[in-house]
């Protein structure tokens, strides 16, 4: 048996107990850029987003928005640019920068996304990459398995 529920514009489907509704959640993603070059910056944070993209399987009208942050010594460039270049013109995109903690990982590039899902918390797949894997050890990706899930980059 199921039952179908609109409270103010959302939908939910309950299916022998089990709720579809959708939710807003996040993803975190990281990874550091060679140099503080705007080329660094945009390679970097398009390779950490192609990746988030293919392991959640988004699309961009399912991203609510995007927050961006640089360590302070990545200045050349917005991390925003490699999302508008992936096609995110709709998605609410911002830029800032960490808090610029003593003995923190250098040039790094974070993320965190918002998106409407019927995945559990558990289902969304968290990417950490390169330089940034220490921080998020069991969200850690190889180049080589990113590769993989992503293909060359362009």
């Amino acid at each position: 048996m199921s039952a179908e529920i609109d409270n103010a514009g959302a939908t939910a489907t309950i299916e022998a107990g089990r709720s579809t509704a959708t939710v807003c959640r996040g993803i975190r993603g990281a990874t550091t850029a060679a140099a503080n070059t705007a080329e660094d910056i945009i390679e970097a944070t398009h390779e950490m987003m192609r990746a988030l993209i293919a392991l959640n399987d988004l699309r961009p009208e399912d991203v609510v928005s995007a927050i961006f942050t640089t360590t302070v010594d990545l200045t050349a460039t917005f991390p925003a640019l490699a999302a508008r270049e992936i096609g995110w013109l709709e998605v609410p995109l911002m830029c800032s920068h960490e808090m610029n903690v003593p003995g923190a990982l250098q040039k790094c590039v974070r993320v965190m996304l918002h998106i409407n899902t019927t995945r559990s918390a558990a289902e969304i797949k968290h990417v950490y990459l390169k330089g940034a894997r220490p921080l998020r050890p069991e969200w850690a990706y190889s180049d080589e398995l990113i590769r993989e899930i992503i293909g060359p980059v362009p």
